[in-house]
């Protein structure tokens, strides 16, 4: 019989091979073109998914972001905690972090060029924090133990119940003619956890999904179908592809009220809190 660490490594290998036979656009650092549209203001006013985790956390603890991207989340939690580290591989992230901290005066968060769990002993924390990273995590069982032992408080998982990766399924499958797999939830991830002797609470969010970047809706009809292209790492510049997917634009993208386009293919899903205390 099969582990549940067995099935999830399955799942991503199979996700990971396909979108890697897919990818037309390459380089070292895969962000480059996409990292700006990760940031959002740190200072803005907390929806209810943020200020659920953000109420797990206690004005002296420190945090520990596991590739915590732009700091979309880490960086509100900066201003209610005594330090942020965001550990982050991508330069581009990096940069993006850099620049939001300091423009909303933010000085007790940093970001970190690290991998994990290639150098989670050099790091611990109050609370170890990891957003939308799981899904591409191939030895799942050393990610999360090494989440473990570097948590002194606590560990907190999100997970969308249709994870990002998935959400441009539509656009995939126009494009390559084949059926996404899909990358693994939290349907996969609790039974590791579980596998693992962690019996963690779950909680489901109240604030659904939403295309919330502020360069997501495209002015004209050349630009969105750019985005599209881009979203999933092809060449905006193809012919074949720009055509099949004006083809299906009216079923991709949705006109806004004050103009412009924005990306219909975006599913229903909630987010999910999984957070445990470690057994230390």
């Amino acid at each position: 019989m099969t582990s549940a660490a067995g099935l999830y490594a399955a799942r991503v290998e199979a996700m990971s091979a396909q979108r890697a036979r897919w990818r037309k656009v390459e380089g070292n650092d895969r962000w480059n073109r996409r990292a700006a549209s990760f940031r959002l203001d740190p200072r803005r006013e907390p929806d209810a998914n943020l200020a659920a985790l953000a109420a797990l956390v206690e004005p002296g603890d420190t945090v520990l972001d596991v590739g915590g991207g732009a700091g979309r989340v880490c960086l509100p939690l900066a201003l209610r905690c005594r330090e942020v580290t965001n550990l982050e591989p991508s330069p581009a992230m990096r940069a993006q972090f850099d620049e939001s901290a300091a423009g909303a005066g933010i000085t007790n968060a940093c970001a970190v060029d690290a991998s994990w769990p290639g150098d989670a002993a050099q790091f611990e924390a109050d609370v170890v924090i990891v957003n939308n990273v799981t899904y591409f995590i191939h030895e799942i069982v050393p990610f999360l133990a090494a989440l473990e032992r570097a948590a002194r408080r606590l560990v907190v998982i999100s997970v969308w119940s249709v994870p990002p990766p998935d959400h441009p399924a539509a656009l995939y499958e126009l494009a390559q003619g084949e059926r996404l797999e899909p990358a693994p939830s939290y349907r996969e991830l609790l039974p590791v956890l579980w596998e693992m002797g962690i019996l963690a609470d779950v909680r489901v969010l109240p604030e659904p999904f939403r295309v919330t970047r502020g360069s997501t809706a495209r002015p004209t009809r050349e630009a969105a179908l750019a985005y599209a292209a881009e979203t999933i790492d092809a060449d905006p510049a193809d012919a074949d592809l720009r055509a099949t997917l004006d083809a299906h634009f009216d079923e991709l993208f949705a006109l806004e009220p004050g103009g412009g386009f924005r990306p219909a293919w975006v599913p229903v899903a909630r987010e999910l809190l999984i957070s445990w205390q470690p057994s230390r």
